[in-house]
């Protein structure tokens, strides 16, 4: 088996599985790893299926973003899922470290536009031509060293978003080069998709799952418990 993989539920209709960051979700035409084709592989070899493996991408996380992200092995579960993130049932739950202190609880709602030739987004107060609206509430769980310690929980799926628009109000994620933090040199982004819930497409069951944060910089910081 991957040595990437680290699944946490897998039946007939869906797999739960944790994509590293640096993993893209699926391909992009490269010779870069990706959870689809990873996973695949892993279902093709472990029910030993002959042929072409179906798995339904339902959602996807930036390639240097590390979470949860559940597929769907069967065109049914992959409709119901994607249904649920359409009508925002499919509860998305993020913890971030960014530089700055910012504390207690907020929600951000702005419009936000990719160039695709940069591959960045742009943070708008207002719409402009081909922005998508992209909101979130956060909440403070604690401040060290400069930083804080957020919960995030996604009103909508943006690619970028969250990193977009901690930066847009001057609170990059920590690592997060690319939108402006300065703290650190290598890593990780600090950002990671702890928490996942879905109404099971034929068990008709809520599940969740979630995975603690790494035990590293800057995550294993000494967050001060924010009051």
């Amino acid at each position: 088996m991957d040595s990437r993989l680290n699944i946490l539920y897998e039946d007939n209709h869906v797999i739960v599985a944790v994509k590293p960051a640096g993993v893209l979700s699926q391909s992009d035409g490269s010779d870069a790893p990706d959870m689809l084709t990873i996973l695949k592989a892993y279902i093709k070899e472990k029910y030993n299926k002959p042929g072409e493996v179906y798995l339904g991408l339902v959602h996807r996380l930036d390639r240097p973003v590390s979470g949860i992200m559940v597929f769907a092995r069967t065109s049914k579960a992959a409709s119901r899922l994607s249904e649920q993130v359409r009508n925002k049932t499919f509860s998305k739950c993020y913890k971030a470290v960014i530089e700055g202190e910012l504390k207690g609880q907020g929600t951000f709602v702005n419009y936000i536009l990719k160039d695709p030739k940069t591959n960045k987004v742009q943070v708008f107060d207002h719409e402009v031509p081909g922005s998508k609206r992209a909101d979130l509430e956060y909440t403070c769980i604690g401040t060290a060293n400069g930083c804080s310690l957020v919960d995030i929980k996604l009103g909508s799926g943006r690619s970028h978003q969250i990193r977009a628009q901690f930066a847009a109000c001057s609170h990059p994620l920590v690592l997060d080069h690319k939108y402006g933090n300065t703290k650190g040199k290598n890593g990780d982004i600090a950002l990671l998709a702890y928490k996942l819930g879905f109404m099971h497409p034929t068990l008709k069951e809520y599940m969740e799952f979630e995975i603690e944060c790494p035990d590293a910089w800057p995550w294993n910081l000494d967050f001060e418990a924010d009051k």
